[in-house]
């Protein structure tokens, strides 16, 4: 134990949430014992982020050579994809990344001691590690995080956990592209990892319980929807699965819809959080379908206990997970910091990209606000007209009396860079009007947002082409 100008301070877990958190309680002059029971590094550089995205640009690649807006002045042809060569490339840029954002860091940090072994904490005050190595050891703390994340949820669907079926983390390690792919989810991970497979080879059907990305706008789904179909990828909704088989390297699937057969099986219906083996219950701290609660200070119901990320009841990004690390640490320091979950971006790399922030028009409404709001399509943005590439769509929601913006949803090419532009906006409270006046450069995507909040006030389609 210590003083609390240097406190012992137990981090469990090595991923976003918990890196932030130890590294900037150790700047503030604790000692670290941060304990890993797997990888170092956590979902995102290990199994999430890094490597589907490196999946999703082989497949943009792909797709590119095989099709494009240009293909009647430029040749094209449908590459050979040799799966096990991009899955070389994709594992190296992993293991660089995670050497070089976690591994050497934890290496080489004087304050930080790291266990391997899987961490159960016996009361508020110490915790047992049952070593990878074999044994135990106890470590004793003056105050603790839990960034321990989350892993695929998997369905209580009759016979799945019999058969051989892919999660998003085996998805992105296959060797092979599947001849026939079916995917059961409809949310982010479930969408990108469907189209990269399609661009890659595979014959995809995605499966969902209602519609793509209900908890969107549907608009939203339905533009995604529309860029899936031209694609040709099979989209079944409103769909029950009532049984999974596996029989002679074959997936058979009992539907609301008959019987459907494929080669591969990925499920992506969310994440659990990976709380159980904690003893949480044992020492008081309060969770709800296993996700830790914790108040805007990243403290759970146990005082010194804190936690963060995907294993909490925050929203499941890596930069909310980091940001709620390093604001728990100032207080584990003695500091006073909160976490704003307010306006927090969320980003789909499909293609077209899927990106929101803020209010949508039926939350705004449902939150009491008077509500203006404009949907600008792509025809009316310069930088989509020259790149061919119209289908989706800019909307923004607006207060009716004030013209303060509420929120953005944007379906387009390179949507992910625009939502940053909007989150800052609306963080300045700005106004519709004033997003309007301002100089957006031109032939950029970004610059659909200066002409989605003019359509308040006049109509686009009359204006010169960059005017102000």
């Amino acid at each position: 134990m210590s003083d609390d100008n240097n406190p012992h301070i137990a981090v469990i877990g090595s991923g976003g949430a918990a890196m932030a958190a130890a590294l900037k309680a150790a700047e503030r002059g604790a000692r670290i014992t941060l304990i890993e029971r797997s990888t170092i590094g956590g979902t995102c550089v290990n199994i999430g982020c890094v490597p589907s995205k490196i999946l999703i640009r082989a497949a943009y690649v792909a797709h590119l050579r095989k099709e494009s807006p240009f293909d009647d002045g430029l040749s094209a042809e449908a590459p050979v994809v040799d799966r096990s060569k991009l899955l070389q490339q994709q594992q190296a840029r992993v293991d660089e990344l995670r050497d070089a954002k976690y591994e050497s860091i934890l290496r080489d940090h004087p304050a930080i001691t790291v266990l391997n072994g899987e961490a159960r904490f016996v009361d508020a005050e110490s915790l047992t590690v049952k070593l990878n190595g074999g044994g135990e050891q106890t470590v004793r703390f003056d105050r603790a995080f839990i960034g321990t994340g989350a892993r695929p949820a998997e369905p209580s669907l009759p016979g799945l956990a019999e058969t051989p079926y892919l999660s998003s983390t085996s998805a992105l390690t296959l060797d092979s592209i599947p001849e026939r792919l079916i995917v059961i989810g409809a949310g982010f991970v479930a969408l990108e990892l469907a189209q990269a497979f399609a661009r890659l080879g595979s014959q995809v059907t995605v499966l969902a319980r209602s519609r793509l990305l209900s908890r969107e706008d549907p608009a939203v789904g339905d533009a995604v929807e529309a860029a899936f179909q031209r694609e040709g990828i099979n989209v079944l909704k409103q769909i029950q699965v009532n049984r999974v088989g596996y029989a002679n390297s074959e997936f058979v699937l009992d539907t609301s819809t008959g019987t459907l057969l494929a080669d591969q099986l990925l499920v992506a219906t969310g994440r659990t959080p990976n709380t159980e083996a904690l003893n949480l219950e044992g020492i008081g701290v309060e969770t709800a379908r296993g996700a830790i609660l914790v108040d805007d200070h990243m403290q759970t119901t146990v005082p010194g206990i804190y936690a963060a990320g995907d294993c909490t009841d925050q929203p499941q990004f890596v930069y909310v997970a980091a940001a709620g690390g390093s604001r728990a640490a100032i207080n584990m320091m003695g500091g006073e910091a909160s976490l704003d979950l307010g306006i927090v971006p969320g980003v789909m790399f499909t293609e077209p990209q899927v990106a929101t922030v803020g209010l949508t028009e039926a939350e705004a409404i449902k939150r009491g606000f008077s509500v203006d709001t404009r949907v600008l399509g792509l025809e009316n943005v310069p930088r989509a007209l020259v790149n061919f590439e119209t289908g989706g769509f800019i909307r923004m929601v607006a207060e009716r009396d004030t013209g303060r913006l509420l929120g953005v949803q944007v379906v387009a090419g390179e949507a992910g860079e625009l939502i940053q532009t909007a989150v800052m906006a609306l963080r300045a409270r700005m106004t519709v009007q004033a997003i309007g006046d301002e100089f957006f450069p031109y032939l950029t995507m970004v610059e659909g947002l200066k002409l989605c909040a003019q359509t308040f006030t006049r109509d686009v389609k009359q204006l010169s082409c960059c005017a102000g």
